[in-house]
């Protein structure tokens, strides 16, 4: 456990936080949102006043070298302590697994065993392409296919209430789980179907609205919080806030302003100093930090990682150390890809060289993961 001086974020009295920013109303899109939704989205940017949750892929699913093991986590056997964002995929909903090989009947269930702990579950979507059947990275144009008067239209609907049937099926006692969803990432990049080059602005903005709408209206899920996630390595820094909103579906379509980042922390490719990388990971935290705030919305950082975490001390170092020296960078949770093996994995598992590191940055009175987590799914009366 960690020290029992930890803040539980939540049950700090709001007079306390103005002096960052003004606190006014968070509301969710969904003005029908269950309680325990907006309880959730209101708790999430408490949170980020004062510190940030860490999120893992897949973490409950599998790990290096097991599989499907109820109760295990490669995170928990690390810090004896769950990450308190769990993440998950819904790419091939309907087939029994998804495309990592989790079966969805255990996903459904972890999601719940995840809430009834006080956990928090992010979904992505990484829906096969609607033309040719292949995956998301099958770049055949289909977007506007798929739109209200397009010749797959029929097809992207029936897509959606396989979608909406999982999560409504994500059940605790009289609950629906409350879920962020994040749909159509990183479509600023090219490697999606869904991606710029491969689908107008316009047209990706009414997919975006269109699937918002009948999840909401149509299908009437009111568990849902909705996070927009374009990815770094196609932002310009000389012009970030423009940058990060090509393609912004708008205010009343979007809760989370999310960043996928995988090119400021480490990767190989990336021929900048650390120094330097430090300080475009601090430039483009800070953007989606205050159009978070101007919009009155949550900020996260959806998607990160370093493959294999070949930097012993990235977690202190690339990740705590930034946001601490920081503090008007205000960001809910992070969360690091999944570990698939011993090369593809992006948190340290028993035995791994940046373990003792891990545990550091657990301890750490600015981190948060999941036994942290008091009261998250109800609304603190100020």
């Amino acid at each position: 456990m960690k020290r029992s001086t930890h803040v539980f974020f939540w049950l700090v009295p709001v007079f306390l936080l103005v002096n960052q920013y003004p606190l006014r109303a968070q509301q969710l899109l969904d003005r029908k949102a269950t309680k325990q939704t907006r309880a959730l989205y209101v708790n999430l940017f408490h949170v980020a006043q004062h510190g940030i949750l860490f999120g893992h892929q897949d973490g409950d699913a599998y790990g290096v070298r097991w599989q499907a093991e109820s109760g295990r986590s490669d995170v928990k056997e690390v810090v004896g302590d769950y990450p308190a964002i769990h993440g998950w995929d819904i790419g091939l909903i309907g087939k029994p697994a998804n495309l990592d090989g989790v079966n969805f009947a255990l996903m459904r269930e972890n999601i719940i065993n995840n809430y009834a702990r006080g956990g928090i579950n992010t979904i992505s979507w990484h829906l096969q392409n609607p033309i040719t059947g292949g995956g998301s990275w099958d770049t055949t144009r289909a977007v506007q296919a798929i739109l209200p008067g397009g010749t797959h239209h029929a097809q992207y609907v029936a897509e959606l209430d396989k979608v909406a049937d999982f999560f409504s099926s994500c059940t605790s006692g009289n609950v629906h789980v409350p879920i962020i969803f994040r749909p159509f990432h990183e479509h600023n990049g090219s490697w999606f179907w869904w991606g710029k080059d491969h689908c107008s602005e316009q047209e990706y903005i009414q997919l975006w609205r269109f699937t918002v709408n009948y999840l909401k209206n149509t299908r009437k899920l009111h568990q849902l919080i909705y996070a927009f996630s374009p990815d770094r390595s196609r932002m310009d820094l000389d012009h970030a806030r423009q940058s990060y909103l090509y393609a912004y579906p708008g205010d009343a379509y979007v809760d989370v302003i999310g960043l996928d980042n995988y090119m400021d922390v480490g990767i190989s490719w990336n021929q900048k100093s650390p120094a330097q990388q430090q300080h475009d990971l601090i430039t483009v935290l800070r953007t989606i930090s205050q159009l978070a705030n101007e919009k009155m919305k949550v900020a996260a950082f959806t998607e990160t990682g370093l493959e294999g975490v070949t930097n012993a001390d990235w977690f202190t170092e690339v990740i705590l150390k930034p946001l601490k020296a920081n503090p008007d960078i205000k960001l809910a949770y992070f969360m690091v890809w999944r570990n698939a093996n011993e090369k593809h994995h992006y948190a340290p598992y028993p035995g791994h060289a940046a373990a003792s590191d891990f545990k550091k940055f657990y301890q750490d009175p600015y981190t948060l993961f999941e036994g942290d987590l008091k009261h998250i799914y109800t609304q603190q009366k100020n």
